[in-house]
C-alpha cells in the first residue's frame, strides 16, 4: 500500500528554535511516517546556535545544513499543525489535525534545561508518530 505522508508544521515565532528542533527530530525519527516543516510569523537570521550545538551533539543532526528560519509563507499545504507554546496569538493555518503542544522557549537557558526541551520535542515526537501508524 503507497499511502501519501501526512505533512506536519511546526510553528513558532521566530523559527529560530523550538520549531526548529521539532522538524529537525521529525525528519529524524518519524521521516518514515511524514514529512516535517516548520515556520515562523517572523524569522531571525540564523538557527538558535545552541539548539544547532546540541542537536549535532545528541543526534549527530546539522541543522544548520538542512534548515533555514522561513516565514508560513514558505510551507506546503499542510495536513497537521502543532504550535510548540507561541505565548502570543498563533497564526491559522488550515489544517485537518492541530495541537498546541506549550513548549517554553529555552534560549538563553542552561544546557541541561535545554537538553529537557529537546527530550521534551523528541517524546512527542514519537507519540505523533505513533499515533499516526495505528
Amino acid at each position: 500500500m503507497n499511502k501519501t505522508k501526512e505533512k506536519v508544521a511546526f510553528i513558532c515565532v521566530h523559527n529560530a528554535c523550538r520549531s526548529q528542533v521539532a522538524e529537525a527530530l521529525g525528519k529524524h525519527l518519524a521521516g518514515n511516517v511524514f514529512e516535517s516543516y516548520s515556520a515562523g510569523t517572523e524569522v531571525k537570521e540564523q538557527i538558535n546556535p545552541d539548539a544547532v550545538r546540541l542537536m549535532k551533539q545528541l543526534y549527530g543532526i546539522d541543522m544548520e545544513k538542512s534548515q533555514k528560519p522561513k516565514l508560513l509563507e514558505a510551507l506546503p499545504p499542510v495536513d497537521i499543525v502543532i504550535t510548540m507554546g507561541c505565548n502570543v496569538t498563533c497564526p491559522y493555518l488550515p489544517a485537518k489535525r492541530r495541537e498546541d503542544w506549550g513548549l517554553e522557549d529555552p534560549t538563553g537557558k542552561a544546557d541541561d534545561e535545554f537538553i529537557d526541551f529537546i527530550k521534551t520535542v523528541e517524546g512527542k515526537i514519537i507519540e505523533l508518530r505513533d499515533s499516526l501508524t495505528k
